[in-house]
């Protein structure tokens, strides 16, 4: 039994979540789902990012406490990825006690393994909000591509930032050119590593290819050492004499919650979160689940965190989509223009929500979400497609049968094709392509409802009754099994298919329904959506929350 770690990207706890970002969230839920069924030991976690500037300065705005904000959204995104079907192991957060402990734990290792080292710098400081600024609100241009860009990153180019880099710098939360001071911080001797990324980089397998591009790209830029601590009032404690103003840097605190929240897991349940960390235990296989503009800390910043502690497992798999946009405009929180996940979870089916966005989703590149494919995407797959086979098999058997499945026999060529199927799927969503296992299950399931055409069981059964009872029975084995293949990608109709069939969940292979089994509480899988209200939720867009 190999054991399985799935770290899924952390949302910031400071607003809604869009289809954006669950697209980029959803990959996670499926790994964890297929290794599990697979008979794998799997540890998925992730929690909200409760600590940083956008949480911050959002309870700025509202004039209530980042705890407050912290809680409304943390509090959304549980009860999102409750409907949605979202398996963690755990979902936690990091503006509570044992991810501040075990933070600082983190900190004190790097320092004490000669990692860490104090450095005086000029920092960006508001003198109209009387702070010092983090990087992400220090705004001006980038001096590679020339675009607007945050003291952080660059979102056109990708370039790692920091404020000092910008030109014609103004303060995000109001709108001034800021000023220079002195301050000391702690910095990770990033630049130390370079060797042992550029091996462990040139070594990776698994990763998405935006991974591989970006990360060579900054090791062949050379790396830098970056500010492990900043001067925050809502955050991690620096855990040293003196410190007591500065806080540890939201980019090494929440990234360390992957181990974090391991440990939290291991407390709360009795698990053994070492099983998933300890290095040098070949059964471990670790996947990361992020978006594109997290790449650099899931292949460069958190490897070395990791390798500055020491015998911890490195990051195996990188799932990292590309970016989503939203009828050809770029998804913006501040404008209203987008799609917000507990609005569209309050008219449409959660397996609807999850099927389009690993069939149509940005895995490999960047997608367009359009009302228009969403709907006809329900409707002629979903419905058109999965629905139709199993409800007009299982009515069939209901209303001729007595609903009982009838005699026969799955043939070899069938067996053949669903063994296949299991491995020719499985190797695709081990390897991150999702996309590619959903296509072949669902070229499986028009092939099977071609059969059923040919076969056609409503003549059949004037003319030859046991005829098409095997046919109808094969078909049955054939529902029965998808509800196997397709419960990592849609697992509320999968779960309702294993009700009408009387089944259980089971491993990654053949299963068979036995005969005489009796059909239980048959109804539709999908209903149909009509196709006015693509103009109805397009007339919305930007409009309101």
């Amino acid at each position: 039994m190999a054991n399985i770690f799935i770290g899924g990207a952390w949302p910031y706890a400071n607003g809604s979540l869009h289809l954006g970002r669950l697209a980029s969230l959803l990959p996670g839920d499926v790994l964890a789902r297929y290794f599990r069924l697979k008979g794998e030991n799997v540890l998925y976690v992730s929690g909200s990012d409760c600590h940083g500037t956008p949480v911050a300065v959002q309870a700025i705005q509202e004039g209530v406490t980042p705890r407050d904000i912290a809680d409304r959204y943390h509090q959304e995104f549980i009860d999102c990825f409750r409907q949605l079907g979202f398996s963690y192991d755990l979902y936690t957060r990091t503006d509570q006690k044992f991810h501040h402990q075990a933070v600082q734990e983190l900190f004190t290792s790097l320092l004490e393994n000669g990692y860490l080292y104090k450095k005086t710098v000029q920092q960006t400081y508001c003198e109209t909000d009387r702070r010092f600024l983090p990087d992400r609100y220090v705004e001006g241009i980038c001096p590679v591509c020339g675009n607007r860009a945050r003291g952080d990153q660059c979102d056109a180019c990708s370039t790692l930032l920091d404020p000092s880099d910008l030109s014609e710098k103004t303060c995000k939360i109001c709108g001034n050119p800021p000023v220079e001071r002195p301050t000391e911080h702690y910095y990770l001797a990033l630049s130390n590593f370079q060797n042992k990324l550029t091996e462990y980089a040139n070594q990776a397998r698994g990763w998405g290819d935006n991974a591989v591009q970006l990360t060579k790209r900054y090791l062949a830029e050379g790396l830098q050492d970056r500010a492990a601590t900043r001067d925050l009032t809502w955050g991690v404690d620096v855990p040293i004499e003196g410190c007591e103003d500065k806080k540890i840097y939201v980019w090494v605190e929440a990234v360390s919650g992957y181990l974090t929240a391991s440990k939290q897991w291991a407390a709360e349940t009795g698990g053994d979160w070492r099983t998933f960390w300890l290095d040098g235990n070949e059964k471990i296989t670790s996947y990361y689940v992020h978006g594109k503009d997290n790449i650099p800390f899931h292949t460069l910043v958190w490897p070395a965190l990791l390798m500055g502690v020491g015998g911890l497992h490195l990051p195996d798999r990188i799932v990292s989509c590309e970016y989503m946009t939203l009828e050809g405009k770029k998804f913006s929180t501040s404008r209203n223009w987008a799609v917000w996940v507990p609005d569209i979870l309050s008219r449409y089916q959660p397996d609807s929500i999850r099927y389009f966005l690993i069939a149509n989703g940005p895995e490999k590149r960047d997608t367009d979400f359009y009302w228009r494919e969403f709907i006809h995407s329900h409707n002629g797959e979903l419905l058109g497609a999965f629905g139709n086979f199993v409800n007009r098999t299982l009515a069939f058997i209901d209303k001729s049968f007595g609903g009982h499945v009838p005699e026969g026999h799955l043939d070899e060529e069938w067996q053949r094709r669903i063994d296949n199927l299991y491995i020719e799927s499985g190797t695709r969503i081990e390897r991150g392509h999702l996309k590619e296992a959903l296509d072949l299950i669902f070229g499986f399931i028009r092939r099977a409802n071609k059969y059923f055409d040919e076969q056609k069981p409503w003549a059949q059964f004037k003319e030859n009754r046991e005829a098409c009872g095997y046919t109808l029975y094969a078909c049955v084995q054939v529902i029965a099994n998808l509800a196997n293949l397709l419960h990592p990608f849609v697992p509320f109709s999968c779960d309702k298919i294993r009700g009408f069939l009387g089944i259980e969940a089971s491993g990654w292979n053949l299963i068979s329904v036995p005969v005489d089994r009796k059909i239980e509480k048959l109804e539709l899988l999908f209903e149909r959506i009509d196709t006015s209200r693509i103009e109805e939720e397009t007339a919305l867009l930007g409009n309101q929350k």
